[in-house]
């Protein structure tokens, strides 16, 4: 977590020359992030070196939902060429420990989360944005053929794979329901509690450079069913009711569908973090994911899905093997 050789002249050229620049954090992909302190005041500094990363997804999307009337970070300054953003900085309360801490507030934590999801599925989608349909699905959970297989040294039946997932999200795929803004990695570790902000705007948005036009399920099954956190089983359920009834949308086979589809491609997405990208700290993350997998599967719509599952993963190979 050193800062790029070039930050220091960056922060200079737009007023920030006497600040201190400090670690904060890494992610999945290339970009890192640093605390800028100056005299009475604080930024985030984004690194997102090219060609590896593109900080413009970020600036469009973070000018979009702010439109909006929600809590993405305001663009200070940046430099394109060299991957670099000045950003506001929400400061250091995210939901995850905070709920984690306030066990008993976390009813009322998600149904603010919810509401949001509510909010942005009623605009217009961000014009522009990758489709996140059917044939997406099918190549995302191939993941995990592709990289936890192998891995774990499971031979398996490929097309029967993929053609049992097909038969799940085909449904989904023509369920007609508007297609919505998908932040795609909504969860607990990425929303922040901002100070002096009420309702809606309380949770500051981050990491949605990858967002999507997508299902209005997706992004509830993303935080309700969190790689990174435990969320109480009767909360999951009383969101996804609270969201449904204001709404007015029933998207509940969708979202047991697209949980698996998303609890399915992480598996893999961990494996390949720990296998090509040396991260290992990804693996303790597995047993969860199967937890939450194994509950998704008990749904009617996933009978193929978890006959194949039956037939081509055995236990020893499931969440025991990362315990």
């Amino acid at each position: 977590m050193i800062p790029p050789a070039h930050a220091p002249a960056f922060l200079a050229a737009h007023g920030w020359g006497d600040a201190r620049i400090l670690p904060l954090a890494g992610d999945a992909s290339f970009r890192r992030y640093f605390r800028v302190v100056g005299e009475g005041r604080q930024a985030v500094l984004m690194d997102a070196p090219p060609p590896h990363e593109d900080p413009r997804p970020f600036i469009a999307i973070a000018e979009y939902l702010c439109e909006l009337g929600l809590n993405a970070p305001t663009i200070i300054a940046r430099d394109l060429a060299q991957g670099l953003l000045l950003i506001e900085d929400f400061g250091d309360v995210r939901l995850r420990e905070t709920v984690d801490a306030e066990l008993h507030k976390e009813a009322g934590y998600y149904a603010g989360v919810t509401d949001l999801l509510v909010h942005l599925h009623a605009q217009p989608p961000m014009d522009g944005l990758p489709v996140h349909g059917l044939d997406q699905w099918l190549d995302e959970v191939m993941l995990f053929t592709d990289w936890y297989c192998p891995a774990l040294d499971i031979d398996v039946d490929r097309d029967a794979f993929r053609a049992a997932w097909e038969e799940a999200l085909t449904p989904v795929e023509r369920d007609g329901l508007p297609r919505v803004t998908v932040l795609r990695d909504f969860h607990a570790e990425n929303i922040m509690l901002v100070a002096g902000q009420d309702g809606i705007a309380h949770y500051g948005l981050l990491d949605f450079q990858d967002a999507l036009v997508g299902h209005p399920a997706y992004d509830l099954a993303s935080v309700l069913e969190d790689a990174r956190r435990d969320v109480t089983p009767a909360i999951e359920a009383e969101m996804l009711a609270r969201y449904q009834a204001a709404t007015g949308q029933n998207i509940e086979s969708a979202y047991w569908a697209l949980a698996a589809q998303r609890n399915t491609r992480i598996l893999g997405v961990f494996v390949r973090l720990w296998k090509r990208d040396n991260k290992p700290h990804y693996r303790s993350f597995q047993p969860r994911m199967w937890g939450l997998l194994e509950r998704d599967l008990a749904h009617p719509a996933l009978v193929a899905v978890r006959q194949w599952f039956d037939a081509n993963v055995p236990a020893s190979k499931r969440a025991e093997a990362w315990k």
